[in-house]
């Protein structure tokens, strides 16, 4: 269906493509020209950005209007190739999208880069690209506030102001995350390629219901992954139940290429080999070289046991309150009790707390202090409220907001969800204050006790930060790839990528690190964090500015990944060799350029480390081998996979509920799918710990690419390519039933 007469065919980003992207960049143009949407879920590594690219540029040469919407963290990588500048290496595509973040949606006034949101036309656009899709799982249209006013969730904007309004939109879904046992996730993205219209893929892909389709799918996941019925979860099974419309319905939207496919159906020797993995190195350092300091087990047993009153106003009301507040909950249309609300904060800030001091003691010494803080505001202002005792003073939300600051952006997306006190706000004087102030000095005097603790855990004690230099040192001592120049020289490979949760971590990284780098190493280090604000390099040539510049680092750091030496206004001599960085590089990023990357801190969910790892795990790398290096908090990984399976199955549960009656399952089907589920990213993180995989290749993993029939497609065009004369001349009536 495409049009070879707009010269998409001459544009550089065509131009740039592999052959196994361009197969899937027309798929892709051709599924969103005859359904109006399409999904590219190819796996980590294989450059679904560039893909994206590609498709945007078909359909601006075609005069539409593009959107693309992505994580806040990603929106750096969209940017950069709408800039008039020598670093885009797409300059002369004139690309002319606009980028807004997925929070954007949610709001009303205010701007976003240049975009005014009060003023945007959201119905112009003839394409949207929406960047890690399945941030749009959850179809709830929205709420009312306050005032009464309907305020749009981020899928409620998307699908009225922007799919179904205004100019005919198109729907480029980008995701790689797998399939997760809940199909209502997968239900919802493809509905916003239909309009939310059932029976929108009835003419074209002869789908007759896509929620009956996905139902019916359901039906057979649930059996499939009950464990009392089905001891074994292999993928094999799962597929022989699934009925083919389900199939159909996949294979008609889907791009969906794993590197099993690259290897086996492209010339791998043309693309460029994908580097091998060597095995997996696991590190589980204690946290204080002088062993003072209590273990993760004994902190994770006494922060559980902590109260954390300051997020539990509820808990105070005096009785004859009590029933005043119940019927303010009832009006303001919540699913579950403030109550459920305030307990499931104290839980996810117990996490927080525990997550901060895996990733390093540093962060979780700046989590304790803000804890703290707020309690003390909280205390100095109840005294105050009880030496005058007059008139109402009303407790404001912001002393039970989880701080930005802490936030990973797994945790960012709860918090904003589950933030207590914007509607039910509680007057002091409706409280036993007495009793209150009581927890809440006992909560402080723990807290400071442990601030006080870990305050001694002074940089030379810091036992994580010593293993990680003695890594760094040992890597750069003893080379993984040693490349050979044109005149014989031998340059050993010295780049390292650290990854953390945190942006804490990451500074506290940089700063005890940087001089030992430069003094000692005499290599060049940086930290990227996101956007240009704070980001720090040492890499400064003569009349170079701008060194803290986001991409500026990331085109340093990985020249040949790059294309440095296409940009004339950068740097050509010296580079940068230690990238410490945040999740805001976990996707999107050519950085093969080095072949180690230490995860810091352990992201729970498997998916994340995959895609950490996929920067440097890429099709044409220089290097023959590439390392993954993980800290893991404790050695006993069991007692680690615990905790976090209380901690997510309670988070998951009150996440599922909380959608309404909305939900297919029953509370019952619900715990037994969500134990499953946790038990199926146990085993991938158990996995993690010796090996790397892909997300295609692990046990009981569920992708996209399964689903689809690109394997058989292309075999058929590979049989078709190669016996071409054969099979025109093979005359008619060849396999004929005759005498």
């Amino acid at each position: 269906l495409l049009d070879e007469r707009i010269g998409f065919f001459d544009t550089q980003v065509w131009n740039m493509l592999y052959d196994f992207q361009k197969d899937g960049v027309k798929g892709a143009i051709n599924k969103i020209l005859k359904h109006n949407g399409c999904i590219i879920a190819d796996s980590v590594g294989l450059g679904k950005t560039f893909e994206a690219l590609a498709v945007i540029k078909y359909f601006e040469l075609l005069n539409h209007r593009v959107l693309v919407l992505c994580p806040k963290k990603l929106k750096e990588n969209w940017d950069v190739y709408l800039s008039n500048d020598r670093l885009n290496l797409l300059v002369d595509d004139h690309f002319a999208y606009d980028v807004l973040c997925h929070t954007d949606l949610t709001r009303d006034s205010g701007k976003s880069g240049d975009i005014n949101l009060a003023t945007i036309n959201w119905g112009n656009y003839g394409l949207v690209v929406i960047d890690e899709s399945h941030n749009f799982k959850n179809d709830a249209e929205g709420k009312h506030d306050d005032d009464g006013q309907f305020k749009y969730s981020r899928y409620g904007r998307l699908m009225n102001e922007i799919i179904k309004n205004g100019v005919p939109t198109r729907v480029l879904l980008l995701s790689a995350t797998p399939v997760n046992n809940n199909l209502k996730d997968l239900r919802n993205q493809i509905l916003l390629i239909t309009k939310g219209e059932n029976a929108g893929l009835k003419e074209t892909a002869g789908i007759k219901d896509i929620t009956l389709t996905m139902k019916n799918a359901q039906t057979q996941f649930n059996i499939w992954a009950n464990r009392k019925k089905n001891t074994t979860r292999e993928t094999r099974t799962l597929l022989e139940r699934l009925d083919s419309s389900f199939f159909k319905l996949l294979d008609e939207l889907t791009i969906a290429r794993s590197r099993r496919h690259i290897i086996d159906f492209y010339d791998i020797n043309k693309i460029g080999k994908f580097p091998e993995r060597n095995k997996v190195i696991s590190l589980s350092p204690g946290i204080d070289l002088k062993k003072e300091f209590p273990s993760y087990d004994q902190l994770n047993k006494e922060i559980s046991a902590y109260k954390l009153s300051l997020f539990k106003p509820s808990g105070h009301i005096k009785e004859e309150f009590q029933e005043y507040y119940r019927q303010l909950e009832s009006a303001s249309g919540f699913n579950f009790r403030q109550a459920q609300r305030e307990d499931y904060l104290i839980g996810m800030m117990k996490v927080n707390f525990l997550k901060r001091l895996e990733s390093s003691v540093d962060s979780f010494r700046i989590s304790l202090e803000r804890t703290i803080t707020k309690i003390k505001a909280l205390e100095e202002r109840i005294e105050e409220y009880q030496k005058h005792a007059q008139g109402d003073e009303t407790l404001e939300e912001s002393l039970t907001d989880l701080p930005e600051e802490e936030q990973d952006e797994e945790m960012a997306e709860a918090a904003e969800k589950w933030k207590v006190g914007k509607k039910l706000r509680y007057d002091l004087k409706h409280l036993n204050l007495n009793t209150w102030v009581k927890e809440l000095e006992h909560d402080r005097v723990q807290l400071e006790y442990l601030h006080k603790v870990s305050c001694e855990i002074s940089i030379d004690r810091d036992e994580k930060l010593a293993l990680l230099k003695k890594t760094i040192q040992d890597k750069i001592a003893d080379p993984i790839n040693t490349w050979v120049e044109p005149d014989d020289t031998e340059i050993p490979n010295k780049k390292v990528i650290i990854f953390t949760a945190f942006a804490d971590t990451a500074y506290y990284l940089y700063d005890t690190l940087v001089d030992w780098v430069r003094q000692e190493l005499k290599l060049h280090i940086a930290v990227v964090t996101g956007g240009n604000q704070n980001n720090q390099s040492t890499f400064m040539p003569k009349g170079y500015k701008g060194q803290s510049e986001f991409n500026k680092i990331l085109t340093n750091f990985s020249p040949l990944a790059k294309g440095r030496d296409k940009m004339p206004n950068m740097p050509q001599d010296g580079e940068i060799d230690i990238l410490i960085a945040t999740d805001c590089i976990s996707e999107g990023q050519n950085l093969q350029d080095a072949d180690c990357l230490i995860n810091y801190d352990i992201h729970w969910n498997p998916v994340r480390i995959i895609q950490r790892f996929g920067r440097i795990d890429r099709i044409g790398s220089r290097n023959k081998n590439i390392q993954l290096i993980n800290f893991w908090p404790t050695d006993d990984l069991n007692k680690y996979i615990n905790l976090k399976d209380r901690v997510e199955a309670r988070m998951a549960l009150v996440d599922i509920t909380a959608t309404g009656d909305d939900n297919l399952l029953d509370p019952g089907q619900i715990e037994e799918l969500i134990e499953a589920d946790l038990s199926f990213r146990d085993k991938q993180l158990l996995e993690l710990k010796d090996t790397v995989l892909d997300l295609e290749d692990m046990d009981e993993n569920i992708s996209l690419s399964q689903f689809t029939l690109d394997d058989f497609r292309v075999e058929l065009l590979n049989f078709i390519k190669e016996n071409e004369r054969l099979l025109r001349e093979a005359p008619l009536g060849l396999y004929a039933n005759v005498p």
